[in-house]
């Protein structure tokens, strides 16, 4: 028999205020017995980020829809018999010595996820809806855009008329659903455009994370990391702060990934040590909300380009922790990779991150990074394409969308856009030339060969002095 208990939340708008209060009677569900599978696909953040940005470039209509007690509007299996205590407060007609069967699913039940799944993509489907082939919680219609991330949805279509003519049919079927703001206040992201710039910040969430760090009345950074590199300074103090140092990385993980590019490779730093955090490591935290201090009301600003142009950026720092780490400890000898993909001018996903190998070149740290870039960016590339021609051609001339990757290592461009394999190349892992087969092919994407200057992923790479940092930032969100 399983118990439940209740939760209370607050929902807030984008800028911080409380938009409605909530309660909830979950149930246990870590102490349920339960065999099966109980997997429910989640839309991945690129797609989410894709169809907003697919949606602004095009001047198409967005809302949100909540559903009500979703969970709930699903039923359990006939053969499956689950039992609960009856909720704090609730008097059952037999007393306490009884308990319920529950016929509906609920929330905090193992199965919950993959039932409502099933039952909302019955009803998709029904009304027509085809499913995406690149990310199953993508959905299209004649003239509509779905994104479904659990109970919640974002609709794009030409029309509010046509928005407002679906939901109605998804009234109709019976399901129980509000309409709610713009696509982008689901995000948690206040969008306006003005004169035809895009403007996209998170102020409420960088006011929550400097709360929780009590550092709303700190002095603010011009930049969010220092010169010398972050190391794990195992021998160093330990963290003397009372505030939750995972916690707050998460949510910079959450605004680095949404409206703050700028902090991606500060953030990606401080991420890799939230198991030990010493005071080093909070400092370098602290630097980054200094910074999110000064540029509180600042986010990502865009003048749309006309249609879908997609880019990329990839850069690598050979050996960048080199006297930082213990010279015995392989951390020490790791290259970085820096990856910045754009789409119609807007940022759409920006990542820092160490490479797993030992890089022995800076011609091989930089063609690696370039490896793994077309892993994130061919895909993106065949969903926007998709987008396309699911949707009529959205008014563009071509369905096929043509991307440009960007390498400012000479050694690397060579390498890849020629396939010569020399005597100083050929012990380098075949895995990375998995892409040399959809370049000939011509399947939409060139590699260009651009100055270190011009290079868009360079602050993902390694911290920056404040004229490369301010001048890398003004190319990528615009300020």
């Amino acid at each position: 028999i399983i118990p439940g208990q209740w939760v209370f939340v607050y929902k807030r708008n984008p800028d911080g205020t409380i938009k409605k209060r909530k309660a909830r009677w979950v149930l246990r569900g870590d102490l349920q017995e339960h065999e099966g599978d109980t997997f429910s696909p989640v839309a991945s953040w690129p797609t989410v980020r894709a169809f907003l940005i697919v949606s602004s470039v095009m001047d198409r209509v967005t809302c949100t829809i909540d559903f009500a007690n979703a969970f709930i509007q699903s039923s359990l299996p006939p053969d499956e018999a689950l039992w609960v205590h009856p909720p704090r407060g609730y008097q059952t007609v037999g007393g306490p010595n009884h308990c319920l069967r529950m016929v509906k699913s609920q929330y905090g039940i193992r199965s919950a996820p993959k039932l409502w799944f099933q039952h909302i993509s019955g009803y998709f489907k029904k009304l027509g809806l085809e499913q995406s082939k690149y990310d199953p919680c993508l959905w299209y219609g004649r003239d509509i855009m779905l994104v479904q991330y659990v109970d919640d949805c974002g609709i794009s279509a030409p029309t509010q008329g046509d928005i407002d003519k679906f939901i109605a049919d998804l009234r109709k079927e019976g399901l129980m659903l509000t309409q709610e703001e713009s696509f982008a206040e689901f995000l948690g992201i206040k969008f306006t455009v003005n004169d035809g710039i895009h403007e996209m910040t998170q102020k409420g969430l960088i006011k929550k994370i400097l709360e929780a760090a009590d550092m709303m009345d700190c002095n603010p950074n011009s930049v969010p990391a220092s010169q010398t590199p972050l190391g794990a300074d195992k021998e160093g103090d330990p963290m003397t702060e009372s505030w939750n140092y995972r916690s707050i990385v998460g949510m910079l993980l959450y605004l680095s990934g949404n409206t703050r590019p700028d902090i991606v490779f500060a953030v990606s730093q401080v991420s890799r040590f939230s198991n030990n955090p010493r005071q080093s490591h909070a400092t370098a935290l602290k630097t980054i909300l200094r910074y999110l201090k000064g540029t509180m009301d600042k986010g990502i600003i865009v003048r749309p380009k006309n249609g879908l142009d997609t880019t990329m950026d990839t850069d690598a720092d050979f050996c960048g922790l080199f006297g930082t780490e213990n010279p015995r400890d392989q951390e020490s000898v790791k290259s970085r990779t820096g990856i910045n993909i754009m789409v119609g001018g807007f940022p759409l996903f920006s990542k820092s991150v160490l490479q797993t190998h030992i890089s022995l070149s800076t011609m091989e740290a930089e063609y690696s990074a370039l490896s793994q870039g077309l892993r994130y960016l061919l895909p993106i590339k065949w969903l926007l394409e998709e987008m396309i021609l699911k949707l009529g051609g959205l008014g563009l001339p071509s369905t096929t969308v043509m991307a440009t990757v960007f390498e400012d290592n000479q050694s690397a461009f060579f390498l890849a856009t020629n396939h010569r394999i020399t005597s100083r190349t050929k012990y380098l892992l075949s895995k990375w030339h998995w892409f040399w087969a959809q370049y000939d092919s011509g399947k939409g994407f060139t590699i260009k060969k651009c100055s270190t200057d011009q290079q868009r992923a360079d602050w993902l790479t390694k911290p920056l002095v404040k004229d490369k940092f301010e001048a890398n930032r003004l190319a990528v969100i615009g300020w």
